[in-house]
């Protein structure tokens, strides 16, 4: 699936005539597994190391599964001049999120019931011959605490499910609407 809401960026300070390859991925949180506890079932950040919506929250529910693959998702648009990249909105609208550890078609592997970080990478796609002994340089890395969420295959509850359907521009098959709108 499409990761949902999409990540985007505005950024600045490119040099505006560089190529540049713009990237994501996942790292997790911590070594947990959770679990929903009764109530709204439904992931929404409020003070630092807390996940709670009213009277539910995530719990600890063991030692987490086995790391998954590590994946990198480029943005698709990759490499393009700064001047590219800074006039407008960076939309990562076609980044998508699995848990089937045998895909293979390139999506971004996730435990479900774990917390993840996403990263965001701005390389830089130096032109020198020898750019490889200037690779620590090229990139830089930005992590964003605010994205951090809880990967999860199925909601518990309904209104939490019709929320996320009548909000999620990609769920229009799932929506119950007169046919001529």
């Amino acid at each position: 699936r499409r990761m949902f809401p999409t990540f985007q960026v505005k950024i600045f300070g490119m040099d505006p005539m560089a190529d540049y390859m713009l990237l994501m991925d996942f790292v997790p949180v911590d070594d947990k597994r959770y679990r929903q506890s009764p109530g709204l079932r439904l992931r929404v950040p409020s003070p630092p190391g807390r996940y709670a919506f009213h009277s539910s929250s995530w719990l600890v529910a063991g030692k987490a599964d086995p790391a998954t693959p590590g994946r990198v998702h480029y943005h698709p648009d990759s490499p393009a001049k700064g001047a590219q990249w800074m006039k407008q909105i960076v939309s990562f609208d076609k980044l998508k999120l699995t848990n089937n550890l045998l895909d293979d078609n390139g999506h971004i592997i996730l435990n479900s019931m774990h917390r993840y970080q996403p990263r965001f990478h701005v390389v830089y796609v130096d032109p020198r011959k020898d750019s490889e002994k200037y690779a620590e340089e090229n990139f830089k890395t930005f992590v964003f605490e605010e994205t951090r969420f809880t990967a999860v295959t199925a909601y518990q509850n309904h209104r939490i499910t019709q929320l996320k359907i009548a909000s999620n521009p990609f769920a229009k098959g799932f929506r119950d609407c007169d046919p001529e709108d």
